[in-house]
């Protein structure tokens, strides 16, 4: 019990099931998790496996008219699940940060990186859009992008995959959220930009505590950031370990030839060059 009411973030008994013309169809059941406040809980599986539908139905994001989400959800106690689209407006962004694995679906493409980001900051405080500006400029800096506010005058268009990733991360950190949920934030960049990620991911836990659901197929990535691992197939939760048990001695014939067939990832320990 004491566990439970130290997480900040609480799934129970989380059911899916989506609307076909034969009926409805179970796309994950028995779903139970938690997330400590500073905590990293990697959740692993195959394409299909349940993962991203497990993350969408934290933030609401299904189509109520095809899906029904069952169970709770609560992040610091409040119950998330069958919240009203307008309160859930409120919380995305704000108390629950999402960073997908593509980050040019993240913006618009008509709209400058920096319309974009001073308005995802002005839907959530009431500062004047030079404060956000200024907050938008501070945060960039921090994930060191180059000349940030020149940077914000560019289109989406304009930035590599990496560095549209990076101004992802600043715009998920920037208000300080309870929860990040990264669903495959290093699917779609090279080796180099990976580990940049990473480590800004890891840096915004330690500085300010924010726990972080990461979502990956690669358990290289898991093995590096994770403080617990869920390992998911055919939509349920097959195993639940403390990564260094997970790696060391996993139990289900699944898991272990997931590992088999894992690449390795490794973080070299280099000084940080700027700060956050």
């Amino acid at each position: 019990m004491k566990r439970i009411e130290q997480e900040i973030l609480n799934v129970r008994n989380l059911h899916v099931e989506v609307k076909s013309k034969e009926g409805y169809s179970t796309l994950v059941q028995d779903i139970n998790f938690g997330i400590e406040k500073g905590k990293v809980l990697g959740l692993v599986g195959e394409s299909g496996s349940g993962k991203t539908v497990t993350s969408m139905s934290i933030l609401q994001l299904h189509d109520r008219k095809n899906m029904d989400v069952k169970g709770s959800i609560t992040l610091r106690g409040k119950e998330l699940n069958g919240l009203d689209n307008k309160e859930m407006r409120k919380i995305r962004g704000k108390d629950i940060a999402f960073i997908m694995q593509n980050p040019m679906n993240a913006f618009t493409p008509v709209f400058t990186i920096g319309h974009q980001f001073i308005e995802t900051i002005k839907s959530h405080t009431s500062i004047t859009k030079k404060e956000a500006k200024e907050l938008a400029i501070s945060v960039m800096q921090s994930v060191n992008l180059p000349e940030p506010d020149k940077l914000l005058k560019n289109y989406p268009f304009q930035l590599s995959g990496g560095m549209l990733q990076r101004v992802m991360i600043a715009m998920a950190a920037c208000l300080n959220p309870s929860v990040i949920i990264a669903d495959e934030p290093t699917t779609a960049l090279d080796l180099h930009n990976q580990l940049l990620v990473l480590r800004l991911l890891d840096r915004i836990r330690c500085e300010y505590g924010t726990s972080i659901l990461l979502i990956s197929h690669d358990l290289g990535v898991i093995a590096e950031m994770a403080d617990d691992v869920i390992v998911m197939q055919h939509g349920r939760i097959i195993e639940t370990a403390n990564v260094f048990e997970l790696f060391d001695n996993p139990q289900h014939d699944y898991t272990k030839k997931l590992l088999r067939t894992r690449p390795s990832l490794y973080l070299e320990k280099q000084p940080y060059t700027y700060k956050l």
